[in-house]
């Protein structure tokens, strides 16, 4: 950290002397100014060769980007979309060259050419003190004037595919800044400072966090662990974090997890880790994965700790299964649900459904068999699952283990999934195997307890199905 702190130290002095250099006081940072000023100043900052300029100018337009408003930041960002496009001549020209007489170093110029040039000017506001951050910050309101696009009345395909390609340069950038490589993971304990485990307490995605006696019931217990990723340019910012509980046995629900009434187990008596909830902390950084690395890092680092640990499981929720289940019930021809399946799924429809022991038993019998068909069949327009945490887990290498229901029982999850929680299993010797089967052949590995609930009278799943154990 020290490093860390020496190098913004030694940035701040050069964006100081910059602005001596441009002629900038700190009076006119705070200053305001048109998008269409903003533009300019970042036509400069990418024609400039010097260094102590650039960051200045680099610090200067990230502060008046910060001080507009919506519009104002949706007007900037359009106006970078639309003209700091590549060359298209240069690269007419460089292609040209390239095909006269090909080499690697013509190969490059037309790799060059062919950059955009709101990719450099990206890297250039980078060099500002507390840059990447502010950048991770302007690609959450990209995200935003995509979206406001999208639902306007008339459509202007040229402003929404220059739109799309600056959010690729975005990704583009920030995947290989936020390499693995960078990333240092933290165990986040009580002891951990109090500004990042507030970031906790609001970032947690999954689960909400009441108050700090339900953090702490989350981090302190000797049978409680909660990792976190961090990025040296967003020191206190989680990337993304994991909690995990210690316990003797799969869990199926979460309300025993979260309960602070409970009985802690000692770390030494656990053979299960549950991964219970994961968060992505920074919208910005959306499509820039980290999912897989942190869960293989934690499995590492448990297993190094507690070598009682022989089993790897999430509790997992499904966001998109009563959203799912309500269009294949008012269609004509449902996916994975027969006709008394449909009529028995009627009692979703009344708040107090769960309450009822027969009701939920008579509904239980049917909606197992619809959550196999919407994971082992709903598929996307690309062929993969259609639930965003199936594809998550599948993706690194785990199974699809065990459907449970009435697992989360709290107000979101039966609003989402009618209750539903999954666990999928990360199988130490078999992820890579997984893995394979999932990117190659967008097939669903399952365990038997699960595709064995699919209906009789339906088409076989594309699924793979593991031998009993």
């Amino acid at each position: 950290m020290a490093a860390i702190s020496f190098f913004g130290d030694l940035l701040q002095t050069i964006s100081e002397r910059g602005r001596d250099l441009i002629g900038i006081g700190r009076g006119d940072i705070a200053s305001r100014a048109s998008a269409g000023d903003l533009v300019k100043l970042c036509e400069d900052l990418i024609s400039r060769r010097g260094e102590a300029s650039g960051v200045a100018l680099a610090r200067l337009i990230l502060d008046r980007y910060a001080s507009f408003g919506q519009a104002e930041r949706h007007a900037f960002l359009r106006a970078i979309a639309l003209d700091f496009d590549a060359d298209h001549a240069a690269v007419d020209a460089a292609i040209a060259a390239y095909r006269a007489a090909p080499s690697r170093a013509r190969l490059g110029s037309l790799h060059e050419a062919a950059e955009p040039r709101s990719q450099e000017l990206i890297r250039r506001l980078n060099l500002a003190r507390g840059g990447t951050l502010s950048l991770v910050r302007m690609r959450e309101d990209l995200f935003d004037l995509r979206r406001a696009l999208r639902a306007g009345d008339e459509a202007d395909p040229a402003l929404m595919d220059a739109v799309d390609s600056l959010d690729c340069d975005f990704e583009h950038l920030f995947a290989s800044w936020f390499n693995r490589g960078f990333l240092v993971l933290r165990h986040i304990d009580w002891t951990t400072p109090a500004h990042i485990l507030e970031k906790i307490i609001r970032y947690e995605a999954v689960h909400a966090i009441a108050d700090w006696d339900d953090l702490r019931a989350r981090i302190e217990p000797p049978d409680r662990r909660c990792f976190a990723f961090f990025h040296p340019a967003l020191a206190d910012e989680p990337l993304i974090f994991v909690e995990v509980a210690l316990t003797g046995e799969i869990a199926s629900a979460i309300a025993p997890i979260l309960s602070q009434a409970r009985k802690p187990l000692q770390p030494q008596a656990a053979n299960t880790a549950v991964f219970y909830s994961i968060s992505n902390c920074q919208k910005g950084l959306a499509g820039v994965t980290f999912g897989n690395f942190l869960i293989k890092q934690v499995v590492e680092d448990l297993t190094r700790e507690i070598p009682t640990l022989k089993t790897f499981v999430t509790l997992s929720p499904v966001p998109g299964f009563a959203a799912w289940l309500a269009r294949e019930r008012r269609a004509d021809s449902p996916q994975g649900l027969l006709p008394e399946d449909v009529e028995t799924l009627r009692a979703l429809d009344d708040p107090d459904w769960a309450a009822d022991k027969a009701r939920a038993e008579t509904v239980r019998r049917a909606l197992i068999p619809a959550a196999a068909a919407y994971f082992l069949r709903a598929k996307n327009e690309r062929g993969r699952p259609l639930d965003p945490v199936a594809r998550f887990h599948l993706g690194n290498g785990a199974r699809l283990d065990r459907i449970n229901f009435l697992g989360d029982t709290s107000r979101k999850g039966l609003a989402q999934s009618h209750g539903l929680m999954v666990n999928y299993l990360y199988d130490l010797a078999a992820i890579e195997r997984n893995h394979e089967t999932y990117a190659n052949l967008g097939t669903v590995v399952a365990a038997p307890a699960v595709t064995r609930e699919l209906r009789a009278k339906l088409p076989p799943p594309r699924a793979v199905v593991l031998a009993e154990a």
